[in-house]
């Protein structure tokens, strides 16, 4: 992984200091830069969510979980026709689900319903993207990279990406395409009633068990061991073509292509058998499983957006999906979004999205699967269901940049409010804001360097 980073971050460099190398005769006509000043977004979200459908619980208790995610994005012109941009931000969350990895705290009587106050309760995630984008002259064709980071308690990850663009026929006909690679390797942190039984032997011998009585099935045997690879690789290939057809009206077409390969169960979710007896510790079901899951996932995506320009006031845009994959989901996904502009410098702009999926080969309810299955999961996510989104958005544009707060001109304000629903119970919402700023004048790498 050293060698990994460290031969990304030579090559990554190496594309930057060429990008400086280049310059642009001066005798040449003039060109327009592709980022004029540096621009600098602060953006931030809350998001909150409840249902009783809780997968670290086996397919019950409660799914509350509250997040703040505070995220800076610097993008700096290096010259005329190059940019690099730095995404960094931290999602900082409590989750009454995942507290229950441990629910024997002693505090409350262990419950799914009840969040426990363990270590799992609350975490910080953290990731770093830097990217870099270089344009050709008649700015027809654009070519960029990308290293990500990011890490939690129980889980890290680093990509690499690239991508291409061309654009034809006097800028009306765009073909993109971009590659990702993400290696992951997780922490494994397991159910705490399951971890005495990955030593072999009689796990009843464990502290947690002459501490508790338990009830139900005193005979607990559950079947477990831990897994012996951590890592996780994913490989993206996403295909565009989008087409101006009129005056007021623009097309896209999608298609996204995923891999996946490695450890795709999610460690610390429960499974419970319908074939073997229970057993408690006081209101919690204790696990007979973990999630098990197939080792390789294929996925593939295809879409189209259609967006109309109606008037000067307004625009509709729509889009469409449709997912499946090798796990046995399918989905269909349709939005719309409708920008109304009032004034000069206000849009508000109502948005709704339907969703809908067949559940997983692998998924089954709390207590539904058999202990003979050779793959079982009782998240919800990968289960059957569908779910309405309503949005609403507001956007201040200041195209002048006439209000400053030092050297900083800002450039817009937004701020977005979405509610989401699935027929399984789960009900979330997230309000999102962001506030674009451009300093007054041009920054130069070389001025940091």
């Amino acid at each position: 992984m050293r060698k990994t980073i460290l031969i990304s971050g030579m090559i990554f460099l190496f594309f930057a200091a060429y990008a400086q190398e280049e310059k642009t005769d001066t005798a040449t006509a003039y060109k327009k830069r592709v980022l004029e000043n540096a621009e600098v977004d602060f953006l931030m979200s809350y998001y909150n969510q409840d249902g009783n459908n809780a997968a670290v619980s086996g397919g019950i208790g409660t799914e509350k979980l509250n997040d703040a995610t505070p995220t800076i994005v610097i993008a700096v012109p290096l010259n005329d026709d190059d940019v690099l941009t730095i995404d960094g931000g931290i999602s900082a969350y409590t989750s009454a689900s995942s507290s229950n990895i441990n629910p024997f705290d002693g505090r409350n009587p262990a419950d799914p319903f009840v969040a426990s106050s363990g270590a799992s309760r609350d975490d910080v995630w953290a990731n770093f993207v830097g990217s870099y984008s270089h344009s050709s002259d008649d700015r027809n064709t654009i070519w960029s990279g990308k290293m990500s980071a990011s890490a939690e308690f129980d889980y890290y990850s680093f990509g690499l990406g690239g991508g291409y663009t061309k654009l034809f026929n006097e800028k009306n006909t765009e073909f993109s395409l971009h590659a990702n690679v993400y290696l992951d390797t997780w922490d494994a942190v397991y159910p705490y009633e399951l971890r005495p039984f990955a030593q072999g032997g009689s796990g009843l011998n464990d502290r947690l068990f002459s501490t508790y009585s338990i009830t139900g099935n005193t005979d607990y045997n559950p079947v477990f061991s831990k897994f012996d690879k951590q890592g996780r690789n994913s490989y993206s290939l996403e295909l565009a073509f989008s087409q101006i057809l009129t005056k007021r009206m623009q097309g896209l077409l999608v298609l996204d292509v995923v891999q996946q390969r490695g450890l795709l169960s999610t460690p610390f979710q429960r499974v419970y058998f319908s074939d073997v007896a229970d057993s408690y510790i006081e209101n919690f079901h204790l696990a007979d499983a973990i999630e098990k899951m197939p080792d390789t996932r294929f996925k593939i995506a295809t879409g189209a957006r259609l967006n109309l320009y109606v008037n000067e006031h307004v625009v509709v845009r729509t889009f469409y999906r449709y997912y499946t994959d090798d796990w046995g989901i399918k989905s269909h996904t349709a939005s719309i979004e409708i920008p109304v502009k009032i004034g000069f410098k206000w849009t508000v702009y109502p948005s709704y999205r339907f969703y809908f999926q067949t559940a997983s080969d692998y998924f089954a309810p709390y207590e539904q699967h058999l202990s003979t299955e050779q793959y079982y999961t009782s998240d919800y996510d990968l289960s059957g269901f569908n779910a309405n989104q309503f949005g609403f958005g507001i956007t201040y544009t200041d195209i002048l940049t006439e209000k400053h707060l030092w050297k900083f001109g800002l450039k817009s304000v937004d701020l977005k409010f979405n509610k989401y629903d699935r027929n399984t119970g789960l009900s979330s919402f997230i309000v999102s804001g962001g506030v674009k700023f451009i300093l007054d004048y041009k920054l130069s790498v070389l001025k940091w360097w």
